[in-house]
């Protein structure tokens, strides 16, 4: 018996949406996803009952930005649960532990289903891990079942929202929807807050604060510079990150194609520099965010004084007034130093998270060419099935693979190192919303932008929807 075929007896059971019979007008898909991030906006700001007020520090703040996540709020868990439990299907798929037809209804039918059966396990388990590693301090067994109930509800209703969304109701995907509004959302903030949370009286808003202390007289330093406060240090680079995301976004290696049976028909076929996208990035921050909630988990349990040596090589930490933080082991190495003042107080650390960062995104970019189905192989079968060919190239499978291995493996392993160091150098400058936020915003925003001019090419050009996927 097949892997998938243990999902069959519950697929009736399982919540889905519904695709749409035929192609949904593109004002109403809009209509459909401003009405997804929406709620998702509403839920952010809902905070959870029964859970302390407390002023402490968050040990999740850096992996809050991908997760599209909200500290005490129904949003606690954002996407993380989502994400994780794909990257485990993918890589089972992946490695064909999951065997499946693509092109089997029935097949993807259990995959959808054993997707979300994962991504539920994953909010449960996330959930209670929330909860017993101590992230809410001390509570009572009734705040604990009230706690977990609304996080379970939270995560489902995302996972809805998320399918809505990719079933075809929607635009582009909704977790990338999500991660880019959590995004723009904090950039706006430490941008323009007119509230002064700052110990100089002035407001968080790096802008606001900026004319504050021209027209207060400070010294042209504090004008610019406020330590762990947001300030135009931060704002600069925040531009010039976007500025060369941009930039590099339209670096590309673009190959002449024809149509077989359209002889007028001629494109070219872009391979571009971020060839895998955002991807890598989100699950490396997955995966170090996983290493982190395990980490404090079992430091809780069975390591309190740091006095076993095997599991302070999974994660040390230290209970402060600003919540436990790491200081030890793999877990204190997969957090960002910060700022500056952070590099420079712990250079070793800042090296080592910087190589890991890197490190994992170009492991992660080369897995994900096999089971995103980006390999040469995959590209070289869909551009024959849509019926199109390369010029000068037989239209045969082996040419046009060894033609595409030219570039795709390369410009993977290139394009995940790009985005490892933009990521990891970001956060050291304070970047707002981080680098790796910086770069997933210009990357969903262009790739919705994408999608927009793709429905209008295929609206002129109906034989060309093969070639686009």
């Amino acid at each position: 018996m097949r892997f998938l075929d243990i999902f069959k007896p519950i697929s009736p059971f399982i919540p889905e949406v519904k695709p749409p019979q035929r192609k949904v007008p593109f004002n109403t898909r809009l209509l459909w996803t401003a009405a997804a991030l929406i709620i998702y906006l509403i839920m952010n700001q809902i905070p959870l009952y029964g859970i302390p007020q407390t002023e402490t520090g968050d040990p999740f703040a850096t992996m809050r930005i991908i997760f599209a996540s909200s500290r005490g709020s129904l949003m606690e868990l954002g996407i993380g649960p989502i994400v994780t439990a794909g990257l485990i299907i993918q890589l089972l798929a992946g490695s064909d532990i999951i065997s499946f037809d693509r092109s089997n209804p029935e097949d993807r039918g259990l995959f959808t289903t054993a997707s979300k059966v994962f991504s539920f396990v994953m909010i449960i388990v996330q959930a209670g891990l929330y909860i017993i590693s101590g992230v809410y301090g001390s509570v009572t067994t009734t705040q604990s079942i009230l706690i977990f109930v609304q996080l379970l509800a939270a995560g489902f209703i995302l996972m809805m929202l998320d399918e809505l969304v990719q079933k075809g109701w929607g635009i582009g995907s909704g977790i990338s929807l999500f991660i880019v509004a959590g995004i723009t959302q904090n950039i706006w903030w430490m941008s323009l807050s007119p509230f002064a949370y700052s110990p100089d009286g002035r407001a968080y808003g790096a802008l606001i604060a900026f004319f504050q202390g021209i027209f207060s007289g400070l010294p042209p330093l504090d004008w610019v510079f406020r330590g762990t406060y947001p300030d135009m240090i931060g704002f600069l680079m925040t531009l010039a990150v976007f500025a060369f995301v941009v930039y590099v976004e339209g670096m590309r290696v673009e190959i002449p194609i024809s149509h077989s049976s359209y002889r007028g028909y001629r494109s070219r076929m872009p391979i571009k520099l971020l060839y895998v996208s955002n991807i890598p990035v989100i699950l490396a921050y997955a995966m170090f965010a996983n290493f982190q909630l395990v980490g404090q988990f079992v430091w809780t349990r069975w390591n309190t004084d740091n006095s076993n040596f095997f599991l302070n090589m999974f994660g040390m930490y230290n209970q402060t007034t600003q919540g436990t933080v790491a200081i030890g082991g793999l877990s204190y190495y997969t957090t960002s130093p910060g700022s500056l003042s952070g590099v420079m107080a712990d250079p070793i650390r800042a090296i080592l998270y910087l190589l890991i960062v890197v490190g994992f995104c170009v492991l992660f970019s080369i897995t994900w060419l096999e089971i995103g189905g980006l390999g040469a192989d995959q590209m070289a079968d869909q551009l024959l099935q849509s019926g199109m060919q390369v010029a000068g190239f037989r239209r045969s499978r082996k040419p046009l693979e060894k033609l595409l291995n030219r570039y795709i493996p390369t410009i993977t392993v290139i394009g995940g190192m790009i985005i490892g160091l933009l990521a990891a150098l970001s956060e050291f400058f304070g970047v707002f919303g981080s680098g790796m936020g910086a770069l997933l915003a210009v990357s969903i925003l262009y790739q919705y932008y994408q999608t927009m001019v793709q429905e209008q090419v295929e609206d002129l050009y109906p034989f060309l929807r093969g070639a686009f996927g």
